[in-house]
């Protein structure tokens, strides 16, 4: 069994990610979520939660960190960077920080304070427990046998790039 080297927390990355929540409150921005994306000892990008500010649900800190911090580096992997969140991260933001391959998240307030302060996932949470057909929103497959087309053009080109 491999043992993954941890990697060392830096509370000045965690105090501007804190400050970054903080301010984005303070100015009447969006939430109270901050973010920040770090490679070494450098701030590749930073992150605020926009999501009424530009209306857009997916807009949470740490997606708009990783989306900037992706287009600094030029690359949609972030395996040498770690990213601080003011906030345990929500099931999608966590997905979209597996996604981008980051090797560590260290957060300050945990998904109990969220929901403390109004900002409940655990809906979230308990949907993915759920089975399709127990969902509170209805998933269910339609022509698979036409969408199998996208994969297989995908396994065939020649100009993909495997993520």
């Amino acid at each position: 069994m491999t043992t993954r080297k941890q990697p060392q927390a830096n509370p000045v990355f965690m105090q501007t990610a804190i400050a970054l929540a903080t301010e984005n409150v303070t100015r009447g921005a969006g939430g109270p979520f901050g973010a920040v994306v770090v490679r070494g000892d450098e701030i590749i990008a930073t992150g605020v939660n926009c999501v009424t500010l530009h209306n857009d649900p997916t807009a949470h800190a740490e997606v708009t960190a990783i989306r900037a911090a992706c287009a600094a580096l030029n690359n949609f992997h972030l395996t040498d960077c770690v990213i601080y969140s003011s906030c345990e991260p929500c099931p999608m933001c966590l997905a979209a920080i597996y996604w981008s391959r980051c090797a560590a998240i260290f957060y300050g307030n945990t998904a109990a304070d969220a929901a403390a302060a109004g900002f409940n996932d655990s809906l979230i949470f308990g949907e993915l427990r759920k089975p399709f057909a127990e969902r509170s929103i209805p998933m269910l497959q339609l022509l698979p046998d036409q969408a199998i087309a996208s994969f297989d053009a995908w396994r065939n080109s020649t100009e993909r790039i495997d993520y």
